[in-house]
């Protein structure tokens, strides 16, 4: 079963964030733990941690501004 990668909520108030850039590309291997993606939020610039391991799936575009809980990716 797939995981889904969410883009997550970092502080109180935010509501939405832009993927700054996929730190793995496509069609590679992750390993849970491992930095996936640069967000930018209102306040900082953050790495996402992968939720699990397997080979990632990218379904959004880096340089865009997502909601938070949008998927962005699937780890299969």
């Amino acid at each position: 079963m797939a995981i889904e990668v969410l883009l997550p909520k970092l502080g109180f108030s935010m509501n939405e964030g832009q993927l700054a850039e996929w730190l793995i590309g496509d069609g590679e291997t992750v390993t849970g733990g491992q930095a996936l993606f640069s967000l930018e939020s209102d306040k900082s610039t953050n790495e996402v941690e992968s939720p699990g391991s397997g080979t990632l799936r990218i379904l959004k575009q880096a340089g865009e501004v997502y909601q938070v809980g949008t998927v962005l990716a699937l780890i299969e």
